[in-house]
């Protein structure tokens, strides 16, 4: 069977995969508008190819050569057949080879056999993609596979082959027909700008086509107001989102420079608010912090963007528009997520995470969420976006906020669920003087069990002391639809893999050593402490056991609970671990 002959249908253990691209009567109202919507003439020149930020690897070409097609952490057995007519391994492999982002392995390779390889593999595709169906054709890749073609387009062109050169320029028409008249089905947030970057890049690049420039521009700018959020974060809370966005608007900025354009102001000012917000999410080991669908970092993608930020800003500690809080207190690195769900269409990869925290001394990070998994290790995938995969407090095993599909609250969401809450969802910063004081709460067990939960942190100005407070209430006289009020709750705190963690023989704390030899306490007032498997999914080699810290309990018949908890640097004459409330009362916990 073909790759691209019927949409998939299922994914991941079962679960309904994305669509496959628009239906048939779509299709054909698309194919009807392509010509009738597009303001440029048919391509007849190339002028210009955009910079490839993104780093290639010169080993693809031999591995293609020797019949190994490896896309999006899978391997597919090529031999003589095209990749085009195989059936591909995953739906990541299949979306990654019709963006065709590979080709700039093969330009890496600079040699004549991985000339001929691309030019062989960009004619397969032109001869057995022409109809506008299945994967290949969702707006979001054909302009992914536009942007790829123009970037290595001195690769795939040979102006003493002027047949092929206008075969080329043909199907590279036929591509900006069709996604002119479809980029507003590509699904919202990057892969609607990317729709969009592909058909101004293609007015910029190719000959006699100021038309498709003057067309394009404001959709484009506008969607890239609503994307990039004032303080520079992405409107889908994902801090990986900012580095693809880079990776394509730097060099589309560049492309307006070369044609002696001005690049439009809302460009160059959403590339000016992300690169602090960038810096923003960095931690100490030059990974971004594992939040909303953050997973491996790209570190080469990321140092990349990063060398083109003059200002170097200091990131700010409130993000509120993003709903993060950074503090950097000494050699402390403190981030916690402050904010609610993204809007549903853009939240099909957010993580019930809200009040969840990572922390990390140095360049040793200590504190983790366990963040998402690579392509190749998408199983994982519905676990990492469950409560219980954050630093931050579960209540019956499940999770804060609502997921579309799955079981109760959402504790074992399908692959793409869209994601909604915490109910009332309320957290800030507050600096008062001596300490820095995040506090939030939140409804989202309310539904369910008819708990809500409230949670506050003070940061002492040394960072070498964290005192928090979580508490669980349950308004008198109101009692879950299950009559469920006797529900356990644990307080979760993931470690890093290169944390060592043991437990104290008084059984209230745990000592944890980081691997630059630092000892830290978690030490709290719960009425179980203990040490349990956990499992690092942000990890470029996959899945990376490891340990968390669980401060257990059960809530009873009462009607409120405090769970007071430390976090504090082990120094020869420290403070040992003891309790600092928060409210300076004396709490209890169950």
């Amino acid at each position: 069977m073909a790759a691209d002959s019927q949409p998939f249908e299922r994914g991941a253990r079962g679960q309904a995969a994305r669509p496959s691209g628009p239906g048939p009567f779509r299709r054909f109202v698309l194919a009807g508008m392509a010509s009738l919507s597009y303001p440029g003439t048919k391509a007849e020149q190339l002028l210009l190819a955009p910079q490839e930020l993104r780093t290639a690897d010169p080993s693809f070409a031999t591995e293609l050569y020797n019949g190994h097609f490896g896309l999006a952490g899978r391997l597919a057995e090529v031999e003589a057949e095209s990749p085009f007519e195989i059936d591909p391994p995953s739906e990541g492999w299949a979306r990654e080879l019709y963006g065709f982002g590979w080709l700039r392995h093969l330009r890496a390779a600079g040699n004549e056999l991985s000339r001929e390889q691309a030019k062989a593999l960009v004619h397969d595709f032109v001869r057995l993609r022409r109809s506008k169906s299945g994967l290949a054709w969702q707006p979001e890749i054909v302009g992914r596979r536009v942007i790829s073609w123009l970037s290595n387009s001195v690769l795939v062109l040979d102006t003493g082959e002027p047949q092929a050169y206008a075969e080329f320029l043909r199907a590279l028409t036929a591509q900006l027909r069709y996604l002119s008249a479809s980029y507003r089905d590509s699904p919202d947030g990057v892969p609607r700008l990317v729709s969009l970057m592909a058909l101004i890049y293609a007015g910029l690049c190719i000959a006699e086509q100021q038309a498709v420039v003057d067309r394009y521009t404001r959709p484009f700018c506008k969607e890239l107001d609503r994307q990039i959020l004032p303080d520079g974060g992405h409107i889908s809370r994902n801090p990986e989102a900012l580095i693809e966005l880079l990776l394509d608007l730097l060099p589309l900025r560049q492309c307006f420079v070369a044609r002696d354009r001005a690049p439009p102001k809302e460009l160059t000012d959403a590339i000016d608010r992300i690169m602090p917000m960038l810096r923003f999410f960095r931690t100490g080991d030059g990974t971004l912090a594992r939040f909303n669908g953050g997973g491996p970092t790209p570190t080469d993608a990321l140092a990349t963007v990063l060398a083109y930020d003059d200002v170097e800003g200091t990131p700010v500690r409130s993000a509120a528009n993003s709903g993060y809080v950074r503090l950097d207190l000494g050699s402390t690195l403190f981030l916690c997520d402050i904010g609610p769900a993204p809007a549903p269409s853009l939240s099909m990869n957010a993580h019930a995470g809200f009040l969840s925290f990572e922390m990390s001394s140095g360049d040793c990070p200590m504190i983790v969420n366990c963040g998402s998994p690579s392509l190749d290790h998408d199983e994982w995938r519905p676990f990492a976006r469950s409560t219980a995969a954050h630093s931050t407090l579960t209540f019956e095993d499940s999770s804060s906020a609502e997921f579309t599909a799955g079981g109760v609250n959402g504790s074992q969401p399908a692959l793409d669920s869209p994601l909604t809450g915490p109910l009332n969802a309320q957290a800030a910063l507050a600096d008062q003087g001596d300490n820095l004081r995040i506090k939030g709460s939140h409804d989202g067990y309310m539904t369910h069990f008819g708990v809500s939960h409230a949670r506050q942190i003070l940061v002492a100005p040394t960072g070498l002391l964290i005192s928090s407070e979580d508490k669980l209430s349950a308004p008198k006289g109101i009692r879950s639809p299950e009559g469920l009020i006797a529900g356990d709750y644990a307080i979760r705190f993931h470690l890093h893999p290169s944390v060592h963690a043991e437990l104290v023989p008084d059984g209230q704390s745990v000592v944890l050593t980081l691997r630059n030899g630092e000892t830290w306490r978690i030490s709290s007032n719960a009425p179980e402490t203990t040490i349990e498997e956990s499992v690092f999914l942000a990890d470029a080699r996959g899945p990376q056991p490891t340990s968390q810290v669980v401060l257990g309990g059960v809530m009873g018949e009462a009607n409120e609970v405090r769970i007071v908890w430390n976090i504090e640097r082990k120094v020869e004459e420290g403070n040992g671990g003891h309790l600092v409330d928060p409210n300076e009362a004396a709490p209890t916990a169950a």
